[in-house]
């Protein structure tokens, strides 16, 4: 058996400031409607790849253990477009490594499939632009994209052109279907923008009960759903103003309220094959603490806002100046509630460390 070339990425999860919820294609992860975010450095995904010309299957390792049978096949999928784009069959080792908790609501799967396009389509002869690798990750996991270009990122929907027309024909009607190279992710502004602090408060590291995947399907079952979307191009405008005029009393109010929007939308979402459950519940005990917390310190004039993704941990949100009170106010509140935090500042996107 022959070894291609070794290649290590690292990538980091990224904070959707504004989030989309609801998918148009789920097989492409094309979104129902665009998002923006920023990079977190506090949290990192470094994974290795090399081809491996004779071995007969992937290998998969996932901070030291074998994946399981969900993640290996995902992560083989994967491969199979890298596969695809470069021409070959070989088979790949895969060994990643995660600094943080996996599947508790801090983008995980974002960073992780980052890295791994970057590094499986170096690995394999592949130069992609930026865009291009964004449209890859972006297959492996929706968010991934985000993770690719630096700093404060904009997950393009894709616009009046998002539909095209197939030759196959239904009932004597031509068919529709999604064009692929319309959603990406793109950089608005760069790392060094803004002195920002991002703290992720990590209350429970338990994986959730409902996937992200899964809180993607059930949108629609939402009588909220409909609102949500109509509100999003407004709240899109908001956000890219007050991020380019350093505007962060109106980013933060945008940027919490349209959380709270999320997951009352997920909250009034059914699932089918769990019938016994109301609606889609993210949050712990300590989440809603924390969300009262956060009203508390700005009505004493800590400008600090959040962020929840579908995970019942939250992200603070302030700049650099009240970090140090943030952190002193902190102290108490996770002594009760027996969590942990991490901080981050605006990241660079995914970057290739290694290659032998």
């Amino acid at each position: 058996m022959g070894e291609g070339p070794k290649v290590t990425a690292k990538a980091h999860p990224n904070l959707a400031l504004v989030k989309y919820w609801g998918k148009l294609d789920d097989e492409l992860n094309i979104p129902a409607s665009s998002s923006i975010s920023v990079n977190l450095s506090g949290a990192t995904t470094t994974t290795t790849v090399v081809f491996v010309t004779g071995a007969e299957a992937d290998s998969v390792m996932i901070d030291g253990q074998a994946a399981s049978p969900k993640a290996f096949a995902r992560v083989a999928k994967h491969l199979d477009r890298v596969r695809q784009l470069a021409g070959t069959t070989a088979r790949a080792r895969v060994e990643s490594w995660n600094d943080f908790p996996a599947s508790a609501g801090i983008a995980s799967s974002a960073s992780a499939f980052a890295a791994l396009s970057l590094a499986a389509s170096r690995a394999a002869g592949l130069s992609l632009a930026e865009r291009e690798l964004s449209i890859l990750a972006r297959k492996g996991s929706g968010s991934a994209c985000r993770s690719i270009p630096d700093g404060f990122v904009e997950f393009v929907a894709g616009g009046a052109d998002k539909f095209q027309p197939t030759t196959t024909t239904i009932k004597g009607e031509v068919e529709t279907c999604l064009k692929d190279d319309t959603a990406y992710a793109r950089q608005l502004f760069p790392p060094e923008h803004w002195d920002m602090r991002i703290t992720t408060l990590i209350i429970d590291q338990r994986p959730k009960e409902v996937s992200s995947s899964e809180g993607h399907q059930a949108t629609r079952t939402s009588p909220f759903y409909e609102a949500w979307l109509a509100a999003l191009p407004p709240t899109l405008e908001t956000v890219r103003r007050a991020l380019a005029d350093k505007d962060f009393r109106t980013l933060g109010m945008a940027v919490e309220r349209q959380a709270i929007a999320m997951h009352a939308v997920a909250m009034t979402s059914s699932l089918a094959d769990r019938d016994w459950l109301s609606g889609i519940y993210y949050w712990a005990p300590g989440t809603v603490s924390l969300i009262q917390a956060v009203q508390d310190w700005r009505r004493q004039s800590l400008e600090v806002y959040l962020t929840i993704d579908a995970g019942p941990n939250v992200h603070l949100l302030c700049e650099a100046k009240d970090q140090a009170e943030l952190e002193r106010e902190l102290g108490c509140l996770l002594l009760a509630l027996g969590g942990r935090y991490l901080v981050s500042r605006p990241a660079a996107g995914a970057r290739i460390v290694g290659e032998e």
